[in-house]
């Protein structure tokens, strides 16, 4: 134990802890609310503006647009012209908040991220009675907030670095690159893995599946407006049936760990291959073993786990209940139970939160 835990802290240092917690939760939501109503997007588009102004471009009330944009200069994600007449003062946003709050391509983009805790908040009285008598938050209990805060976060990794990624992996690059290759990508959500993979692999035809039916809509939505439907399809399934000896490769991008019975859907996966075929799982880089006082990666996915993943795997029972943080012991146990015969961490180099696995069949 270090003098950085709990029990050497002073009553104080505790306090202010939670002051400075209760601090990021308020801007949290007030990002939440700038995200949504469009006011970051004005703010960069259309330039400094008043509360008035930045009211009427937007549809909404000045009075609220004036509480909001002082909020945010005095925790200091906007910035301010000195007035003392409220009604005058001018607010900006600087080319590095813009970037993050809302470039959708840029990989520092994070305003997806308190969308998706945002859409926890208000599903709050059902999450305590789940955590009461062990039932579960499905995703379509969540919403959109959730579904589209999740797909568009990890949409620019996919976009940008999905393929250089997998290029440095020569087993699994030759293997999609090939005539013909058959690629499944199981949990896909609104399709931003599906149509990477098609588009670095354009010899591929690419098959997104996922349970939940509005995220498939989007996918076809995105897949079409990417002009890549003539050879990518998504289906509204339960990935736990998938044809035999089909699929060359088959994915399954940051899934495996909200699924309440991964085996089935790893051994139905494992089936679906051709001989020679393989699959690659991508889940959280979290640490090998659990431990206290972890880093912010480890605390950043008991975040998800606590108010998303978890209860959205406790959602159909039976359930494992793995959680976000599940660790390569345990994806390595559920791939066993399918019949994977190895377990493989692949040299794809930095990649968001993310590690790639192999398992070979």
């Amino acid at each position: 134990m270090t003098d950085t835990t709990t029990s050497a802290r002073t009553a104080e240092a505790v306090a202010e802890r939670l002051l400075t917690s209760t601090l990021g939760f308020v801007d949290t939501l007030a990002i939440y609310v700038g995200d949504r109503l469009g006011w970051y997007r004005s703010l960069r588009d259309d330039g400094p503006a008043t509360a008035q102004e930045l009211a009427a471009r937007t549809a909404t009330h000045p009075r609220y647009a004036r509480e909001w944009l002082e909020q945010q200069a005095v925790s200091g994600w906007l910035d301010v012209t000195a007035d003392s007449d409220p009604e005058q003062r001018r607010f900006s946003l600087s080319p590095a908040a813009a970037e993050v709050l809302t470039d959708p391509e840029s990989l520092n983009y994070l305003a997806p991220l308190p969308r998706l805790f945002a859409a926890s908040a208000t599903a709050l009285p059902e999450l305590l009675s789940a955590y009461s008598d062990g039932g579960g938050v499905s995703w379509e209990q969540l919403g959109d907030d959730a579904r589209e805060g999740q797909a568009d976060m990890n949409r620019p990794w996919y976009e940008r670095e999905l393929a250089p990624a997998l290029a440095r992996v020569p087993e699994v690059h030759e293997r999609l690159g090939a005539a013909g290759a058959m690629i499944a990508d199981v949990g896909c959500g609104a399709g931003w893995s599906t149509i990477a993979l098609a588009r670095a692999y354009p010899s591929a035809t690419v098959r997104g599946l996922d349970v939940d039916a509005p995220s498939v809509a989007m996918a076809r939505e995105n897949a079409a407006r990417a002009g890549l439907d003539d050879r990518v399809t998504f289906t509204h399934v339960d990935a736990s049936s998938q044809p035999e000896r089909t699929h060359d490769v088959v994915f399954a991008f940051e899934c495996i760990h909200d699924m309440p019975r991964p085996v089935e859907v790893l051994r139905a996966a494992r089936e679906s291959l051709v001989d020679g075929g393989f699959m690659v799982v991508m889940d959280e880089a979290v640490a090998e073993e659990f431990a206290p006082d972890g880093d912010e990666l480890e605390r950043l996915m008991y975040g998800f786990s606590v108010f998303v993943c978890l209860p959205d795997g406790m959602s159909s029972q039976p359930s494992v209940g793995t959680g976000t943080v599940m660790r390569r012991s345990t994806l390595e146990t559920y791939a066993t139970e399918a019949g994977f015969s190895s377990v493989d961490v692949l040299p794809t180099g930095e990649f968001g939160l993310w590690r790639f696995y192999l398992l070979r069949p």
